[in-house]
């Protein structure tokens, strides 16, 4: 009632205290009664598996707590996130969603007063109402805040996650990449997995997700604004030979994010002609499956490229390369095999990094869950016989042992890492509940971007986690990601 006699604008100060206050209250009351129903109605709560569907930085812990307070704007006349008409048609579910709110507060209270160590059928009817209300109206805000996934575009994604796995696969076994990079979690492969995908997908897999012989409706919608675009990098991929495939691939992969022109490129593209000359010798590119002899001559251009990839169980063959008049046509566009190579570089790395800007939160979701999926887990190693706790001990020896460190959100923290934490890592802090530096507090932006500390599990910026240092007791051998205040205040000297 104060903040409703309040005018915000002849005292925005105590306008603002009387708002979080409330904020505050809401979330209390949110959090008793979310408690009573896990207590009350554990079986009967309404399904939230459409939280699938939202993007993951709304998925929040205080997610509820804002649906309130917009059931409570939208009730007042206020639009501040939505649309007017769309404001207008949550109105009513706002309403019902509030009176329920009201009903339970009640029916609590006298079941308080009454009964208090037992839950009556009126209470599990009103709780069972106002789950179900909450849930709607959350489903419904959210959809007219941002695109909702639809079933089938979560199925899509989850074929692109199987295509990038598959991708990374491939790249273990040519040497593209490495487990320690996979396990060290690059910032490098952000960019290089969706690269070599485009190559996988268009190639290697060609009836899957980036398919192209369904229409663009039929793809994923991180793919689809690309499709012209992916039909013309499919045409040129095809008519590579494997030297040609191997160099572009090794040139998507490369820290320095060079393209095959530039000044480190192989100097046998130089003088290629565009239709005949035959590629570079295998040993000049270093393929991986090169034979060490190097008795057998280089296939012709026109020959497909080797990828060095079982085809999957129960699948078409995937396309032939593309031969004679049209092959030639394709290649007499271009000045020589270099110009070729540097426009198909360009195009991939383009179509790849738009994603990082136009489906940022779709790419990391997928991103994390191929992380999850061709990471090596931590296996204890010790000696034949040796017991766990032993084992345990020993390798806790080597952890960080800065106990009193006034850093540290708690003394128990620092202390854990000497016990629990030479056996399990640390748990990672979800990106989306960390929107600032753990150290500098400055905010995350598009340029300043999230790192993960693998001694603490904390996220910082680029300047507040610029060390990298071995570390043996989470399973970590060879240097990784720490934070300056993990490598000051709790690594040993020997593994810095």
């Amino acid at each position: 009632m104060e903040i409703n006699g309040l005018d915000a604008e002849m005292d925005p100060q105590q306008y603002l205290v009387l708002l979080n206050q409330l904020h505050l209250s809401q979330a209390h009351l949110l959090a008793v009664i979310e408690r009573i129903m896990e207590e009350c109605i554990p079986t009967q709560r309404h399904s939230r598996d459409y939280l699938v569907k939202f993007p993951e930085e709304l998925l929040v812990d205080n997610l509820g707590n804002h649906m309130l307070f917009a059931a409570e704007c939208l009730l007042a006349g206020t639009f501040i996130e939505v649309e007017e008409a769309d404001g207008i048609q949550l109105r009513p579910q706002a309403r019902n969603l509030l009176c329920s709110l009201e009903l339970v507060r009640a029916v609590l209270r006298e079941q308080s007063l009454s009964q208090p160590s037992t839950y009556s059928e009126p209470v599990r009817a009103v709780l069972i109402q106002f789950d179900r209300l909450f849930a709607e109206f959350e489903l419904s805000y959210v959809s007219s805040l941002v695109a909702v996934k639809s079933p089938e575009e979560i199925y899509r994604q989850q074929e692109i996650i199987v295509l990038f796995c598959e991708t990374v696969e491939r790249a273990l076994r040519l040497g593209y990449l490495t487990q320690e990079m996979i396990d060290g979690y690059e910032p490098l492969l952000m960019f290089t997995i969706p690269r070599l995908a485009i190559i996988s997908g268009l190639l290697i897999y060609p009836e899957g997700p980036l398919s192209l012989e369904q229409s663009p409706e039929q793809m994923s919608r991180v793919f689809s604004p690309f499709y012209n675009l992916l039909k013309k990098i499919r045409d040129l991929l095809r008519v590579l030979s494997a030297e040609e495939l191997a160099l572009l691939e090794r040139s998507l992969c490369t820290a320095d994010l060079e393209d095959p022109c530039g000044p480190a490129a192989p100097p046998a593209w130089g003088a290629a002609a565009p239709k005949a000359d035959p590629p570079a010798p295998w040993s000049l590119l270093e393929d991986p499956h090169a034979d060490p002899a190097g008795s057998d001559p280089p296939s012709p251009p026109a020959s497909h490229p080797s990828t060095d990839s079982p085809q999957p169980p129960g699948s078409s063959p995937r396309p032939g390369p593309l031969r004679g008049a049209r092959c030639s046509e394709l290649r007499s566009r271009y000045s020589s095999t270099r110009d070729m190579l540097h426009t198909l570089f360009v195009c991939i790395s383009g179509v790849a990094d738009q994603l990082q800007t136009n489906f940022a939160s779709d790419l990391r979701s997928i991103l994390k869950t191929v992380f999850k999926i061709v990471a090596s887990q931590p296996e204890p190693a010790g000696e034949p016989g040796a017991s766990p706790d032993a084992e345990g001990e020993a390798r806790a020896a080597e952890a960080p042992c800065a106990v009193d460190c006034p850093l540290c959100s708690s003394t128990a923290e620092a202390a854990g890492r000497r016990g629990a934490g030479a056996r399990s890592l640390p748990e990672w802090v979800p990106d989306s509940s960390c929107s600032q530096c753990s150290a500098c507090r400055s905010p995350f932006t598009l340029l300043r971007r999230r790192h993960h500390c693998r001694s603490c599990g904390k996220i910082f910026c680029s300047r507040c986690s610029p060390h990298t240092a071995a570390l043996p007791h989470y399973g970590q051998p060879r240097p990784v990601r720490v934070c300056a205040h993990c490598y000051a205040a709790h690594l040993a000297p020997r593994h810095r």
